[in-house]
């Protein structure tokens, strides 16, 4: 049904993120992650999910061979992951990154995180 959407900000403990859009089509969120802090090296079983940076600088470390190498996004930059694919998001200064995903919210496998989230989807 069309009309307004109820926005939610959700708090976690690299920064924050605003969903704006949820439906069972797609997804579409604001991440704030504050200077010096980094999101769970990570993959999604299902979710296939697109980046762009707004604003700020980070290194977007991403597993395309062998290992995670950074793939240097600059603000206007996007990025695809596809699912399966591991990655992580580490912030140089604060950083307003755009995400448009399909709808598995909770299809999150933590293989590392500095707030002791590993193998959780917990927020």
């Amino acid at each position: 049904m069309s009309g307004k959407f109820p926005v939610t900000r959700v708090l976690k403990p690299w920064g924050y993120e605003i969903i704006w859009a949820h439906t069972d089509r797609y997804v579409g969120k604001v991440l704030h992650i504050n200077a010096g802090h980094a999101l769970s090296v990570q993959y999604h079983n299902h979710k296939d999910e697109t980046v762009y940076l707004l604003k700020g600088e980070m290194k977007y470390w991403v597993k395309l061979g062998d290992e995670l190498e950074d793939v240097s996004l600059r603000e206007g930059d996007a990025f695809r992951i596809t699912p399966g694919t591991v990655h992580y998001m580490e912030a140089i200064t604060d950083c307003d990154i755009l995400e448009a995903s399909t709808p598995e919210l909770d299809d999150v496998v933590r293989i590392q995180d500095r707030y002791g989230r590993e193998g959780t989807s917990a927020p």
